[in-house]
């Protein structure tokens, strides 16, 4: 199996986590760490972590902080052949609170310069994506970016699996994710996107709307999630619609649960599992990551083996 191809960005995050009842006006002891973050980045060490072959096309730059998240990668296994090293601003900056449920109270973000990874593509795209098993693609990087990776990819035959970011590029142009194989979400961007008030809904209603709203969005599969209730999903070549329940575990973090469910589905799906047991894929990932404080889930080369045993 080729690897897969990563589009995305990398992040430092500053996570303090609050040790006792969050006050967002006063003062809240606690403790404070930097973590290897950013969507791309994150899906990258997710797909490692379970032995999935992964190349990342994102940007890191030359300094202590880049040096440390390149070797990271380089250790665990993630092709850095295509990486690009930009002289100032490669890494972006999340400054994170944490409630002392480990939910998120506020954040902050800093983005990256993504003008250098946009010239990259420009330069080395079709041979990237003509190599790939297939793409992911952090969509919301910008408008010109995802053109070009969703032409690339046609001209080669690939599936690209688009993760959201900030919605900025999603909601002004929506017709790019009818390009995608797979449109996965949570119930905030969900609403955003089709309109609908999605949080506070039960699974049974959310399962109830979903075909005719991806019928009429001309989508061709979408999965939501709904935090501890699980997810729904619809696949509009099988008519298939269902629900998956959520993997129940003590949570210490909640940052990256997303990611990891997107990345579980997607690898999944590239595997050849149908939706309805890729999303299971991926609530078993996003339950792992969020009983540790990292941003992606934990080392484990037998997870595939262990899914088919159950």
């Amino acid at each position: 199996m080729n690897p897969t191809v990563v589009i995305g960005t990398t992040f430092v995050d500053i996570k303090g986590y609050s040790r006792d009842s969050y006050d967002p006006q006063g003062r809240n002891l606690g403790e404070v760490k930097f973590v290897h973050g950013g969507v791309g980045r994150n899906v990258v060490e997710n797909f490692a972590n379970v032995g999935m072959p992964v190349a990342y096309v994102g940007m890191l730059e030359d300094s202590t902080i880049g040096r440390e998240v390149e070797l990271h990668l380089t250790e665990i296994g993630v092709d850095l052949g295509y990486i690009v090293k930009a002289p100032e601003r490669g890494i972006g900056m999340w400054l994170v609170i944490l409630d002392e449920n480990g939910d998120l109270a506020g954040s902050i973000s800093k983005m990256p310069d993504i003008s250098y990874l946009e010239t990259h593509l420009k330069a080395h795209g079709e041979e990237i994506i003509s190599q790939a098993e297939a793409v992911v693609l952090e969509v919301d990087l910008n408008e010109s970016i995802a053109e070009m990776v969703l032409q690339m990819a046609k001209n080669h035959g690939k599936d690209v699996y688009s993760i959201v970011g900030n919605m900025s590029v999603v909601l002004a142009r929506k017709d790019l994710i009818r390009q995608t194989k797979c449109f996965i979400c949570n119930e905030v961007e969900a609403a955003q996107f089709f309109g609908k008030d999605f949080p506070g809904r039960t699974v049974e209603e959310v399962q109830a709307f979903l075909p005719e709203a991806v019928e009429k969005a001309g989508l061709q599969s979408v999965v939501i999630t709904l935090g501890a209730q699980g997810a729904v999903y619809y696949e509009k070549e099988t008519k298939r619609v269902g629900i998956c329940p959520p993997c129940p575990t003590k949570v210490v973090d909640t940052t990256g649960a997303g990611d990891a469910f997107f990345s579980g589905t997607v690898m999944g799906l590239i595997r050849g599992a149908s939706l309805a047991e890729a999303t299971g894929y991926g609530a078993r990932l996003a339950s792992a990551t969020i009983s540790q404080e990292a941003n992606s889930c934990p080392v484990d080369m037998d997870f595939f083996e262990r899914l088919r045993e159950i």
